[in-house]
């Protein structure tokens, strides 16, 4: 079975794509459909953003496919960057200044909690579903890790010492806020297509 994936971050592509090889869904990317641009991300919520990106292209191609959007919500800050993960520190993308800005505004902060929460929107026979994954942990003080992308080198899940940076992949696809979104996404399909 094949379904379209709304993305063009290659990272996420990576990341769900490992958790699909298990299953009977193939991942369509965006530039297989033909499409190229950016799809517009203007909704207040998180949910609203997931929303938006998949309706996008289920609008304009007909086929089955799911977006997702996700952010990282910390405590002290009041719930930044929130909706403007990927773009906290401007428009450019860029995650070492997204990250360097999370800690900058944390230094002095007397909790360093946060989370990431993905939601996952499936438009499926023309309707719609959603699937929403949350992580909670904590803001390192140091970039730490390698691996991953985003903010992992400053984010310690939970019941571990280590970044998601510093995970290997299998165990952050696991326990990841867009690890445990994509499963009950893969459940979905187990129910709807025995």
């Amino acid at each position: 079975m094949q379904l379209v994936f709304a993305s063009s971050n290659a990272h996420k592509i990576k990341e769900i794509a490992a958790q699909l090889a298990h299953t009977n869904i193939a991942l369509i990317g965006l530039q297989d459909i033909g499409f190229e641009g950016d799809i517009p991300e203007t909704q207040p919520t998180i949910a609203g953003n997931a929303q938006q990106k998949v309706r996008y292209i289920a609008d304009r191609y007909a086929l089955n496919c799911f977006a997702e959007d996700t952010g990282l919500i910390v405590a002290a800050l009041n719930g930044e960057p929130g909706v403007h993960t990927a773009r906290y520190a401007g428009e450019s993308r860029d995650p070492a200044a997204n990250m360097n800005l999370v800690m900058q505004r944390l230094e002095g902060a007397s909790t360093r909690r946060a989370y990431f929460k993905t939601v996952i929107a499936l438009i499926w026979n023309e309707q719609e579903y959603l699937f929403e994954g949350v992580c909670n942990g904590m803001i390192t003080n140091e970039l730490r890790g390698t691996g991953g992308f985003g903010y992992d080198p400053i984010f310690i899940p939970d019941g571990y010492d280590k970044t998601f940076a510093e995970l290997p992949s299998e165990v952050k696809n696991l326990i990841s806020h867009r690890g445990i979104a994509t499963q009950k996404l893969i459940n979905f399909f187990g129910d709807k297509l025995k």
